[in-house]
């Protein structure tokens, strides 16, 4: 099989891992380099600041050991089966960089033959690229659970940024669905990059000369709806992830049926809507200085689709609002649905010299079509007259159903995405 039908078939069965977000790495280019993974070398993919990069995102591999029923390239599934070389995906890497057609390189795989056989393929790839190439330009590679930590270990001095997706929320729906992998397999890898980062880093504060280690850190994924699992235990597994692990993102991925196993659930539609809540409320956990047991509990298991989860949690904790923004401390300002990071430092500083008018909070970049509910400014009150938390959210959906309805048309009845992409939609 030539190498142009290879790439269209490995480039289509990439498109199921969505860990492929590039920020957070500061490789420089070096002399008679090739690329460059700082700021001013390289657009980031959903970085946390909005900048785009254009990353060859690809499968090393789709042929599979294993037999996991939510995955395309199961073992069991007849369709295409194509294998790059390293040399073939350094040939293109390189040629496709030279043609400016990409910034960087997403490289996963299906496990080949043994974890161990795969990550070794994947230590070919970066090594030639860095030592034969001099590519100093972004790599992300998917680490395989089950393979030596000394591989894993070696491929890591490589590149920006490893993944190790967990793919199913709970050990119960891995052992249902995926019977051949576990969970150790997989936290075992996560732990021991966490603390090979940890490790160069203390030695580089020493010793300028160390080579540096995942520097863009690791990230999972996590399948959402495969399972008959809930929002509050995937939320609450992404905090232990990001506590435990001190991963920099966790990803989650709208479960594709792609397979008729009774295992699975059916769907007429990706459940995106559901992906998006979660997204937020991980947005919430992060930067927002939330914890998962205050967007959900055991009473309340699942994020409402028709409120964002800052939203909903302001409504359940109606007794806290509404809040003087001029007298409101950053923690709580935080906290009040329309106000965002910037908007609340803006307005702590513009508070120093004087007091803070709705006009001003406009200006600001406040939503207040969500805020003036939940705020009272000089003393002014813009929201309904009751402070009634049902008759606030009738209010705020009445006000947002035109927006959700055009969203959700754009999603077909047979699961697909008008147009290939994902609608992401904002609180």
């Amino acid at each position: 099989m030539d190498v142009l039908n290879k790439l269209q078939i490995l480039a289509d069965a990439a498109k199921y891992d969505v860990s492929c977000s590039s920020s957070g790495s500061n490789r420089s280019n070096k002399k008679g380099g090739l690329g460059n993974a700082e700021a001013a070398g390289i657009c980031h993919s959903w970085s946390d600041d909005g900048r785009c990069i254009s990353l060859l995102k690809i499968l090393m591999s789709n042929y599979c050991i294993y037999d996991c029923a939510y995955c395309i390239n199961r073992i069991s599934n007849d369709l295409p089966r194509a294998t790059f070389t390293p040399d073939e995906i350094v040939d293109i890497t390189i040629n496709f960089y030279k043609r400016n057609y990409i910034e960087g390189l997403f490289l996963s795989s299906a496990v080949v033959k043994s974890p161990n056989y795969t990550m070794e393929m994947f230590l070919k790839v970066v090594k030639k690229l860095r030592e034969e190439e001099n590519f100093n330009g972004y790599i992300h590679i998917k680490a395989i659970p089950g393979a030596d930590k000394k591989i894993i270990d070696s491929v890591g001095r490589y590149v920006d940024r490893m993944s190790v997706n967990i793919e199913l929320p709970t050990d119960e729906g891995l052992k249902m669905l995926a019977p051949d992998k576990n969970y150790k397999d997989i936290l075992n890898p996560m732990g021991e990059i966490k603390n090979e980062i940890l490790k160069y880093k203390d030695e580089r504060r020493v010793f300028k000369n160390v080579p540096k280690y995942v520097p863009a850190g690791q990230t999972t994924q996590l399948i959402v709806g495969a399972t008959r699992d809930s929002d509050y235990k995937i939320i609450n597994l992404a905090q232990n992830l990001y506590k435990g692990y001190e991963l920099k993102r966790v990803y989650y991925s709208a479960f594709i049926p792609v397979s008729k196993n009774p295992l699975l659930p059916r769907y007429e539609a990706p459940p995106l809507l559901r992906e998006n809540r979660l997204y937020q409320a991980d947005w919430l956990l992060r930067f927002y200085g939330f914890r998962a047991e205050e967007l959900l509990d055991e009473n309340n298991q699942n994020f409402d689709l028709l409120l964002d989860p800052k939203c909903d949690w302001a409504l359940r904790n109606i007794q806290y609002f509404p809040l003087e923004v001029n007298k409101a401390d950053y923690k709580m300002l935080l906290r009040i649905p329309g106000i965002g990071v910037k908007s609340a430092l803006r307005i702590i500083s513009s508070r120093r010299f004087g007091k803070v008018s709705y006009e001003d909070l406009k200006k600001m970049g406040v939503v207040l079509k969500r805020a003036k509910y939940f705020i009272t400014c000089d003393g002014k009150y813009s929201g309904i007259k009751s402070m009634d938390s049902g008759l606030i959210k009738k209010s705020i959906i009445g006000m947002d159903e035109n927006l959700y309805s055009q969203q959700l048309s754009l999603f077909d009845l047979n699961g697909g995405i008008l147009g290939g992409e994902r609608i992401s939609i904002s609180v």
